[in-house]
C-alpha cells in the first residue's frame, strides 16, 4: 500500500523582549550564571501577580500580520497544567482558545513548485525553567534546574498539517525564520534554543482522508536535524504499516549520535492540559487602531526583498533569493552598493555567495561575524583592487589573510608586494621568457589550437606569482606569437 506523509509543526520563538513576560526579570539569559535572574514571580512564589509585557504582544501581533493572519478582537490567556519539573507554578501560561491571530500562510517553493501552508494559528506564552541533565561519578543521574529561562516571552506558531515532506518542513522552518528575523522579534537561533520546532508526522493511504496514529518528535535543534528526523519517522511508521502492525501515539525524541528517534512517553490530548482561563490576568482587548498602527510599521519582508533586488540592482532570481533570505546578508549587500556604486551589483553577489561563504562554512561563522572583521566599505574596496591593483585570485588571498588578521587590503597588498604588474616593458620581457621555454604550446598555437594560449597565459602568471595582469599578459602574448 502507497501511503502520504502528514507533517504539521509546532514552532516556539523566544522574543526579543528586554524583560519577561509577566516580571521585570531580564530577558537576556543565555549568559548569565544560573538562577541569578529571577524573583518571586518566576519562582511561581504564592500570592504574587503577573502583569502582561506589551512588547511581547506587539512582537506577537507583527507576526500575526506578517503571516497574513486574522487579528482576534478579544484573546485571553489560559492556564496550561502538566507535570514537569520545569514548570514553576506547575503550570504554564499560554494561550488555548484565542489566540492573537489565526487562519494564516506562508509560501514555500520546493523543486521549483510553490505551495501555500497554512497557519493555524500564532499565540503568545511563556518559556519554561531549563533542565540540565547530569551523571555523577558513581553513575548516579540527577537533573538542575536553571530558573533563568522561565518566563521568557515564547510566541508559538501553530501550522498547519499541510506539509508532505521532510523537504518541504525544512524550507517551511527557513521561510519562517527569515521572516521573524525581518520582523526583528527574534533571533531565530535554533542552536541556542530560542528557533524550537515540534513536528507531528503521520501517514494514511492514498486517496484516504484518515491518516494513522500522530507521531510528535522533539529535541531537534537544526534544520538538518528537522529533516533527518521527518525523514527517519516517516521510513519508520510505513515498516511498522508494512508489517501489520499498530503504530500508538505518541511523543518520541530525535537522538542525533544514532540517526533515529525513540519512544518518550504517550502522546497528551489537549484535555490533559486540563486549560482553564487564567484568573490574575484581564483579558485583552486588541484595539483595531493599535493593530493598524503595528501594520504600518512592518519592515519590508523578504518575499518583497527579493523582488526588489531583481527590479533594481538586476540581478538573477537565483543570486536575490539567496542574499534575500537572511537579512544580514542583503543588509550586507546593500550596505556594500551604497558605499561603492560604481561597483557592479551582480559582483558584489558573486563575492558574497562565493569566497566570503565559503570564508563562512570554514570558520563556521556567520554574516555579523564575519562583517565585524571586514565591513562592507572594506569589501568593496578590495573587489575595486580586484580590477587593477591585484587579479582575482590575489583579491581572494588578501580576504582570507584580512578576515584572519582584521587588517585592511590595502596594507596587507602594500607589505606582501602584491600589487599587479601592468607595466607592459616587463609583462613583454616574462612573455618573451615564457615562449622560448615552451616550445610545445607555441607550436600547438600556430597550428590553428587557440586554447594554448590559456596555457602559456598560465605560464607567465606563475613566472610572476600572480601579478601579472591577465588581460596585458595574454595581448602581448597574441602579438608576440602572430609576429611568427
Amino acid at each position: 500500500m502507497n501511503f502520504e506523509t502528514i507533517i504539521g509543526l509546532e514552532v516556539h520563538a523566544q522574543l526579543l523582549t528586554k524583560s519577561k513576560m509577566f516580571c521585570r526579570c531580564s530577558a537576556d539569559y543565555a549568559s548569565a550564571p544560573p538562577n541569578t535572574h529571577v524573583c518571586p514571580v518566576c519562582r511561581g512564589m504564592p500570592g504574587v501577580l503577573p502583569t502582561l509585557n506589551r512588547q511581547a504582544g506587539e512582537y506577537t501581533i507583527m507576526t500575526a500580520l506578517a503571516l497574513h493572519c486574522t487579528i482576534s478582537d478579544y484573546t485571553k490567556f489560559d492556564r496550561k497544567n502538566y507535570p514537569y519539573p520545569d514548570l514553576m507554578k506547575g503550570y504554564q501560561i499560554s494561550q488555548s482558545d484565542a489566540p492573537v491571530g489565526h487562519h494564516g500562510w506562508l509560501t514555500i517553493e520546493v523543486n521549483g513548485q510553490k505551495r501555500r501552508v497554512g497557519i493555524a494559528n500564532v499565540h503568545l506564552e511563556e518559556d519554561v525553567a531549563k533542565l540540565i541533565h547530569h551523571t555523577s561519578l558513581d553513575g548516579e543521574s540527577y537533573s538542575l534546574v536553571d530558573v533563568n529561562r522561565a518566563g521568557v516571552p515564547l510566541m508559538e506558531i501553530v501550522g498547519e498539517p499541510d506539509l508532505r515532506s521532510p523537504e518541504e518542513a525544512r524550507q517551511y522552518l527557513i521561510k519562517l525564520r527569515s521572516i521573524l528575523q525581518y520582523l526583528g522579534v527574534s533571533t531565530g537561533n535554533m542552536e541556542e534554543g530560542s528557533f524550537r520546532c515540534d513536528a507531528n508526522i503521520s501517514i494514511r493511504p492514498e486517496n484516504s482522508p484518515d491518516p494513522l496514529a500522530k507521531v510528535e518528535v522533539k529535541n531537534m535543534n537544526s534544520f538538518k536535524a528537522v529533516y533527518r528526523a521527518l525523514n527517519y519517522e516517516a521510513k519508520r511508521q510505513r515498516k511498522v504499516a508494512a508489517e501489520g502492525k499498530r503504530l500508538a501515539q505518541e511523543t518520541r525524541g530525535w537522538v542525533e549520535e544514532r540517526g533515529r528517534t525513540v519512544s518518550q512517553r504517550s502522546k497528551e490530548y489537549a484535555h490533559d492540559y486540563r486549560y482553564f482561563p487564567e484568573p490574575d490576568l484581564p483579558p485583552l482587548v486588541l484595539n483595531r487602531d493599535w493593530v493598524e498602527g503595528i501594520r504600518s510599521k512592518l519592515p519590508e519582508l523578504p518575499e518583497a526583498r527579493r523582488h526588489r533586488f531583481v527590479a533594481e540592482y538586476k540581478l538573477p532570481l537565483y543570486d536575490a533569493n539567496l542574499l534575500t533570505g537572511s537579512k544580514a546578508t542583503a543588509d550586507y549587500f546593500e550596505d556594500c552598493q551604497r558605499e561603492h556604486k560604481e561597483l557592479p551589483a551582480k559582483e558584489v553577489s558573486n563575492w558574497l555567495l562565493g569566497e566570503v561563504s565559503r570564508i563562512m562554512n570554514a570558520t563556521n561563522s556567520d554574516i555579523s561575524e564575519f562583517r565585524e572583521k571586514i565591513n562592507p566599505k572594506q569589501l568593496g574596496g578590495l573587489i575595486l583592487s580586484s580590477h587593477s591593483t591585484i587579479n582575482t585570485a590575489t583579491a581572494k588571498s588578501v580576504l582570507e589573510e584580512m578576515f584572519n588578521t582584521g587588517r585592511d587590503a590595502a596594507d596587507i597588498i602594500t607589505q606582501r608586494g602584491l600589487s599587479q604588474i601592468s607595466d607592459t616593458q616587463e609583462v613583454k620581457a616574462v612573455v618573451s621568457q615564457v615562449i622560448q621555454a615552451n616550445t610545445q604550446a607555441v607550436a600547438d598555437y600556430r597550428a590553428g589550437k587557440p586554447q594554448a594560449i590559456k596555457f602559456l597565459v598560465g605560464q607567465v602568471m606563475k613566472a610572476t606569482r600572480g601579478r601579472a595582469n591577465p588581460k596585458l599578459a595574454s595581448e602581448l602574448l597574441r602579438e608576440k606569437l602572430e609576429e611568427g
